[in-house]
């Protein structure tokens, strides 16, 4: 009857270990279960384990002699029949990626998020680090962060675990995204995008509001709009109807002053080399929207078409008012007419009227949203820039920075 049996390799990283192992390891039969390797500061540990037909001592005296003659160490643990049963078993178990994305990453932090996993009943079988690397003398500055945590096993209670990681993340002004290990995760097809506060640090209706005089009486309807406190479409109607008047001449002179949202070139530039198609979906202004078309390179755009007669803003827009539900529906079109399901579809957005899309989205990410918003949506994203929608996709700096380097 095979034996099981766990060897352990730590030591100075270096070529060939793993095949002065597997060669010695080849003249027993040996049947390899599992191998695993990490590598920190030069530091590996290597892990294998396989079955023995038989000779367990002479298989250890021969693997010790080669591998202490690379400087390495090496443990041998036998594996109980009964124990590596219940490992195989384990393999049809949920698996949850526990995300963390901060300015920096400390161990306090590290500790909470482990500990409530572990009240929540998952195990952490896999920690990656997915944020580049950092000089020492960078640790003071605010930079980019991120840590993956996969963990095996269902939580004891989904919705008290996700409540207690919301927590940490206001007491730590951290994001901890939880979700499940599923082949949709590495299988998305299409981003959807809001627009104003999303792509843009802003909101172009209030810009427009500033050129027309009536900006404060306007952002202060925008802002209870996107708290979700005002119907949207009545909001917009009010919100438009101040506008009646406006010269249209001022449009490009807006556009020329909007800023985009930390990280989103580098988010859409990588996305597009991954081959994910994007859209813009926008309450706010056609006219803006292709002038992000432009500059970001996004496939389809849909957002509302401001009148203008005679070269002036009548204060009233064409064609159906894009609100909540519009949004929904164009993302279930988008996904038809690329062919995905939803599950394979990332829907982001700031505001209440981006809840219904956020919520039927395989992905639904709040960035930098409103109170009601972060707390209903099934992610959020406030402290990282929008690129960090990238460590939630399961990509490292490494990843993309070798792919936009291209």
């Amino acid at each position: 009857m095979n034996q099981v049996l766990l060897i352990t390799v730590s030591g100075r990283d270096q070529p060939g270990i793993t095949s002065a192992l597997a060669q010695v390891l080849s003249t027993f039969a040996a049947t390899v279960l599992d191998i695993g390797q990490a590598v920190i500061h030069d530091q590996l540990t290597l892990g294998l384990m396989v079955a023995l037909p038989a000779d367990r001592q002479r298989l250890e005296q021969q693997v010790g002699e080669r591998l202490q003659a690379l400087g390495m160490s090496v443990t041998f643990d036998a594996v109980a029949a009964a124990d590596y049963q219940r490992w195989v078993e384990q393999q049809g178990k949920p698996r949850h990626i526990i995300t963390l994305l901060a300015r920096r990453v400390d161990a306090e932090q590290i500790a909470a998020v482990t500990e409530v996993t572990r009240q929540a009943g998952l195990n952490i079988d896999k920690i990656s680090r997915l944020s580049g690397r950092l000089a020492l003398d960078q640790l003071a500055q605010p930079g980019r962060a991120s840590i993956e945590f996969s963990a095996r096993g269902e939580p004891l209670d989904e919705g008290e675990f996700r409540a207690q990681l919301m927590e940490l993340a206001t007491r730590f002004d951290v994001d901890v995204a939880l979700q499940r290990d599923t082949i949709y995760r590495r299988n998305r097809r299409l981003v959807v995008f809001d627009m104003d506060s999303t792509l843009i640090d802003a909101e172009v209706i209030d810009e427009l509001a500033k050129e027309a005089g009536v900006g404060a009486q306007v952002a202060a309807i925008t802002e209870r709009a996107m708290r979700g406190e005002l119907d949207f479409n009545d909001s917009f109607r009010e919100r438009l109807g101040l506008l009646a008047g406006l010269d249209a001449n001022v449009l490009p002179k807006v556009a020329a002053r909007l800023q985009l949202n930390e990280g989103a070139t580098h988010l859409l530039k990588t996305l597009r080399q991954l081959g994910y198609k994007t859209a813009i979906v926008s309450g706010g202004f056609d006219y803006f929207a292709r002038h992000l078309q432009q500059l970001l390179g996004v496939d389809y755009i849909y957002a509302n078409q401001l009148e203008i007669t005679a070269g002036k803003v009548t204060g009233r827009v064409t064609g159906t008012i894009i609100d909540g539900q519009r949004k929904a529906q164009l993302l279930r079109e988008l996904a038809a007419r690329e062919g995905v399901v939803l599950e394979q579809v990332i829907a982001v957005g700031d505001g209440a009227n981006d809840l219904p899309m956020l919520a039927i989205a395989g992905l639904g990410i709040a960035f930098r949203a409103k109170p009601l918003v972060a707390a209903s949506a099934q992610q959020s994203i406030s402290q990282l820039g929008l690129d960090a929608i990238l460590y939630l996709l399961g990509y490292s700096d490494k990843d993309t920075q070798s792919l936009t380097a291209q």
